[in-house]
């Protein structure tokens, strides 16, 4: 835990947690599953005819999701169905997005339109990643 004070209350950050983010955001598909499980819950068969990915794919990533403490599964009678595990999540990852410049270099600028690209194409709510 790391503990910062400036123009206000201490914040306290655990790089621990942020490990867990980095790890969960590092992988594309990851990244596209979590986006679709904040526009809504979903099962895995869903996401993989969705988001053109195996169902084994899918249930590995969203193994790694839920060890990361961003998603968690509801058993819905004999199903499994996902979901983020705080409705504040995709504020949050907007939040962070936003306070990041956009990257003139290396294709950065291409990743960022990719992302955005991602998001439409998993059906997020207007202004999640837009700010």
């Amino acid at each position: 835990m790391h503990t910062y004070e400036e123009d206000g209350p201490a914040v306290v950050v655990d790089a621990a947690a942020l490990a867990r983010v980095g790890t969960a955001l590092a992988d594309e598909s990851r990244r596209r599953l979590l986006l679709a499980l904040l526009a809504a819950p979903a099962y895995p068969s869903e996401l993989a005819e969705r988001l053109g990915l195996t169902r084994g794919n899918v249930s590995n990533h969203l193994s790694r999701l839920r060890d990361c403490g961003l998603v968690r599964a509801v058993a819905v009678g004999r199903r499994v169905r996902y979901e983020p595990v705080d409705p504040k999540l995709a504020h949050a990852l907007a939040g962070l997005a936003a306070l990041l410049p956009p990257a003139d270099h290396d294709g950065g600028e291409a990743n960022r339109d990719r992302a955005i690209d991602d998001a439409d194409d998993a059906a997020i709510p207007e202004g999640v990643l837009r700010g």
